[in-house]
């Protein structure tokens, strides 16, 4: 691990970063950090300057504007100092195929300055988190699945120890088991370092991540932990009814137990009807409404609570107005 420092406050900052290419804004005044030991999933639509940021964080690109820091570290000021803490992993990490992978592990401990009586060491550990050992050892890089690759890229950023990892992508063009795998080696990063995960698979995000940071058009929409999300962007919740009660006398037995309320007829089939029946978040109704809908005389064969995940709070932020995302 590096040497001990005092422990900052946020591990990762990005304050009102702005970064323009003459007439085109890629980031936009924009705000978020990452806790010490935190594993925050940075969503965005394509083209919404995701990469970009990252690049500014990891100190590869410069911004136009703001500050970007890593562990108190300006990215700026002082960039040597802030890579000492950072691992960054690019989208399409490029490794050399004629390599072996302990070849290659050895040769980027040795650049990252490991101590030398730790490189095999180190390389031997990372090759065992990454799973590598079993399958890979050994191997020319240019034989590894994508999966393998992939994992070869994590097992270099963690050589070093970093108090931050940025992983852009870490598993585009995945098969499912590849992504199982990448998505439990992640996981287990949790409160060992900070990690700033970019991904277009939302399940797996919602799987791994603390919280999310949302962009659209270089410009904060959203962020925070995913429940508060939910209310803060999901306002009702939906129930599934299918009954043979009609509109109006379900409606009418809803409102009974919550006047705000609201059916939308979905299907009829059978002499059975499927309605839409959507409450206020916190309405106390959410708890009762079975039994309310029985006690009102309804026959019902199905009642179900509707589930939001992260592609509906994606989805409901990135329709919002940028700069209206929360800056906690």
């Amino acid at each position: 691990m590096n040497e001990a420092a005092p422990l900052p406050e946020a591990a990762v900052v990005a304050e009102r970063l702005t970064k323009r290419y003459g007439s085109l804004t890629a980031v936009e005044d924009l705000s978020f950090s990452v806790a010490p030991g935190e594993i925050v999933g940075f969503l965005g639509p394509n083209g919404a300057g995701k990469s970009t940021t990252m690049r500014i964080l990891a100190g590869t690109m410069s911004g136009t504007s703001g500050r970007a820091s890593i562990w108190g570290v300006s990215v700026a000021l002082d960039p040597a100092g802030a890579k000492r803490h950072l691992a960054y992993m690019p989208e399409n990490n490029p490794l050399p195929e004629d390599l072996r992978v302990e070849e290659y592990l050895t040769l980027r401990a040795r650049l990252k300055d490991v101590a030398p009586d730790r490189v095999a060491e180190r390389v031997r550990r990372v090759m065992e988190d990454c799973d590598l050992t079993r399958r890979a050892s050994g191997r020319l890089i240019g034989q590894l699945s994508k999966g393998f690759r992939q994992r070869v890229g994590i097992a270099d950023a963690l050589l070093a120890e970093p108090r931050v990892v940025i992983l852009d992508e870490p598993t585009i063009g995945l098969d499912p088991h590849q992504i199982l795998g990448i998505r439990e080696l992640i996981r287990s990063l949790r409160g060992k370092m900070a990690v700033l995960i970019s991904s277009h698979i939302l399940h797996e995000v919602e799987q791994v991540c603390d919280k999310v940071v949302i962009i659209n058009r270089g410009r904060l929409v959203a962020q925070g932990r995913t429940e508060d999300l939910r209310r803060e962007l999901l306002p009702e919740v939906a129930f599934t009814v299918v009954t043979r009660a009609d509109e109006a006398a379900l409606l009418a037995a809803c409102r009974a137990a919550e006047p705000a309320a609201a059916v939308v007829a979905a299907a009829s089939a059978d002499g059975w009807n499927t309605f839409r029946v959507t409450l206020p978040v916190g309405s106390p109704a959410r708890e009762t409404l079975a039994g309310a809908l029985i006690g009102a005389g309804l026959a019902l064969r199905e009642i179900a609570e509707e589930r939001f995940g992260l592609e509906d709070i994606f989805l409901a932020a990135t329709r919002r107005a940028p700069g209206e995302g929360r800056r906690s």
